[in-house]
């Protein structure tokens, strides 16, 4: 065999094992369902913690609160899932929310006070 032979069967491996995974992903949509909710729920995680905003830290940890909830209902357990909408998205993202806003964002020095 020749070196460009290898390569060919190299590269037709290749191609059939990406043919193979692209008709596994066909076959389970499902799966496709999931791995873009899993993609979803990780950006959402990664931003609340490097979001400069905290309102919006509030919002994003409120994506991923909903995005855990269709992660049961995708599970079966419908229960768990609608305790985990009303509970933590319903209630304490919201008290987040509020709480963050009804706080002052930054402390005025005036001119005479010291501690600068």
């Amino acid at each position: 065999m020749s070196f460009t032979s290898d390569i060919v069967s190299v590269f037709r491996g290749i191609a059939d094992g990406i043919m193979n995974f692209a008709n596994y992903m066909w076959d389970n949509p499902d799966l496709i369902a999931f791995v873009v909710l899993a993609a979803v729920t990780l950006a959402a995680a990664i931003f609340v913690v490097i979001s400069e905003e905290v309102v919006h830290s509030a919002f994003y940890l409120a994506l991923t609160f909903v995005c855990v909830a269709v992660t049961y209902f995708f599970l079966e357990a419908e229960f768990i899932g609608v305790i985990q909408l009303m509970v933590y998205v319903g209630a304490i993202t919201i008290l987040f929310a509020f709480s963050i806003m009804l706080t002052r964002r930054t402390i005025m020095n005036k001119g005479g006070d010291g501690d600068e």
